[in-house]
């Protein structure tokens, strides 16, 4: 299997020449007005052919960016180097490893875990699709560099590290991960010093790991699953938040919606990995308590699992799931809340105006003004994953039901399709907030590894304060492209500001990107069975 990136229709080149051509008769023969004709006919074209499949291949590359620890023979961003080799020494255990959250060097437990659950269930859901773009090995190494940090940070059955680093002195430099001169402190949570939101989100993403390697590599997948229980077990009987027991997180991501939505995520995790009624019963028992029936949500994120968890919940229910009977009612309940969330994002619900989710004129949807991409992007999962699970389920065709209306599965993965195009460019800036994707994308992402030269192509040490004096004020564009990251991206009014300082639109999460690996490699699938279809060379039972 192909593991390079997934090519554009061989005509594209030419489609493109072609109207170019016409451009210059337009202009040489009828004038300013055709002229402008055809150049829209050329806008068209251009906005006609979004590459999902390049944006698939970017995304999974964009991890490989983020690594801390020795990186492998076979990594692909040749800017990037060894990091944190000391991790964890000053205690005693081996923390080397992981993903650094964003554009600093601080290794959080709580996003990272989120991103691994959202890169396995993407690759449960689309793997298929994954895997005809070429990028299914790229998927599990982004899985694994994940999930062998995760079962390094469990080290005792109620012991689990949190975070190596401290964000306060971190944001104090400006430095490559390669000469990291920063604390490499590292904090746990244990019996004493509970920790239920971010035991429950690692048990939760070994749990969903699991699935995912369970026929390549069964005996790792064995070990991840036993890891989730462990860890499951370790929140459900000490419970608390993590941020209660460890202070120097709450400045950077704070517990905001608590630990009980993490136990239900990580129950229906553990329950589609083993089979076992034990795990529906728990997420049906606390349904009410936990609020996974009471909380009619509008976001979905690494601190607000609830939509997650309801949308987890209704996949039983249409699927028809045997196990699903004794807690129908309860599980009704979930759906009704998946379908509130759904409807919110489509502009379905009834009510005030704080029952849909806002959009930009360019027909973003806006939750908030700091890194909203990050909702956008989990918003497009949610809403390409339950198009399938109603497409799929035992009333296929089903429907959304919402307030306003119903709305078919088309109508949902359209609406997603829609903010995968926002992120590639399909908005009023014409400015791909994808980075590498695209003629234009931010060129001052606030990343300190991508604006500082390679340490491979400049060995010399960059000081604490120094990387500030001589990289971060620079107005010229990074040496190094982050490709494949999705930045925080505009405003509420489509406006953004390409400036390193600027890290509320300019900052790129792995939380950003992981959502959309599983959506762009669904999108690939369709745009090139439907590409199939133009041509007559598809299968006809696909192209009814």
């Amino acid at each position: 299997m192909s593991r390079g990136r997934a090519r554009p229709a061989p005509d594209s080149r030419s489609a493109a020449a072609l109207l170019l051509l016409l451009l210059l008769l337009a202009v040489s023969v009828g004038g300013r007005g055709s002229a402008a004709a055809a150049a829209a006919e050329i806008e068209e074209e251009e906005e006609a052919a979004v590459d999902y499949g390049a944006a698939l291949y970017k995304s999974l590359l964009y991890f490989e960016a983020q690594r801390s620890g020795r990186l492998p023979h076979n990594q692909r961003v040749p800017w990037r180097g060894h990091s944190g080799l000391t991790d964890g020494l000053q205690q005693g255990v081996d923390l080397v490893g992981g993903y650094y959250d964003a554009g600093d060097h601080v290794k959080f437990g709580l996003p990272m875990a989120f991103t691994v659950t959202m890169l396995s269930w993407g690759a449960i859901e689309f793997g298929d699709d994954v895997a005809a773009a070429g990028e299914w090995g790229h998927a599990l190494e982004a899985i694994k560099w994940g999930t062998d940090y995760f079962v390094k940070a469990h080290t005792e059955p109620f012991v689990y590290w949190a975070e190596v680093g401290d964000g306060d002195t971190d944001h104090y430099c400006w430095q490559r991960p390669e000469d990291m001169t920063t604390s490499r402190q590292a904090y746990r949570i244990d019996k004493d010093n509970p920790g239920s939101d971010l035991a429950g989100e690692t048990a939760a993403a070994l749990a969903a790991a699991s699935i995912v390697f369970r026929r390549s590599n069964p005996h790792y997948s064995h070990l991840l699953l036993h890891h989730a229980q462990q860890l499951f077990e370790f929140g459900d009987r000490y419970q608390g938040t993590y941020d209660s027991s460890i202070a120097e997180v709450r400045s950077y991501y704070a517990s905001v919606s608590g630990y009980r939505d993490e136990l239900l995520w990580a129950a229906l995790w553990l329950h589609r990995a083993t089979g076992r009624a034990e795990y529906l019963r728990y997420a049906a028992d606390r349904a009410d308590d936990f609020g996974g029936v009471g909380w009619a949500m509008t976001e979905f994120s690494w601190d607000v699992k609830y939509a997650g968890v309801q949308v987890l919940a209704a996949k039983l229910l249409l699927e028809g799931d045997p196990q699903a009977l004794p807690h129908r009612a309860v599980l009704e309940q979930y759906r009704a809340k998946a379908e509130h969330y759904l409807c919110a994002c489509l502009g379905l619900n009834g009510g005030n105006g704080s029952d849909n989710v806002e959009r930009s004129p360019g027909g973003m949807l806006y939750v908030r003004q700091w890194n909203n991409l990050q909702y956008v992007s989990s918003a497009a999962f949610l809403l390409t994953a339950y198009s399938r699970y109603l497409s799929a389920g035992s009333a296929s065709p089903g429907l959304l039901r919402c307030p306003r209306g119903a709305a078919a599965p088309d109508e949902l993965l359209a609406l997603a399709r829609s903010q995968a195009d926002y992120i590639l460019g399909r908005n009023p800036l014409r400015l791909s907030y994808m980075v590498g994707y695209g003629r234009r994308y931010p060129v001052r992402v606030h990343h300190r590894g991508a604006s500082i030269v390679a340490h491979k192509a400049n060995s010399r040490f960059i000081g604490c304060m120094q990387g500030f004096d001589d990289w971060f004020g620079r107005g010229r564009a990074n040496p190094n492209v982050l490709a494949g990251a999705i930045v925080g991206g505009p405003n509420c009014r489509d406006e953004f500001r390409d400036h390193r300082g600027n890290y509320m639109q300019t900052e790129a999460c792995t939380y950003n990107t992981a959502p959309m690996v599983g959506v762009f490699a669904r999108l690939h699938r369709l745009a090139m069975a439907a590409e199939g279809c133009r041509r007559g060379t598809a299968d006809e039972a696909e192209c009814r």
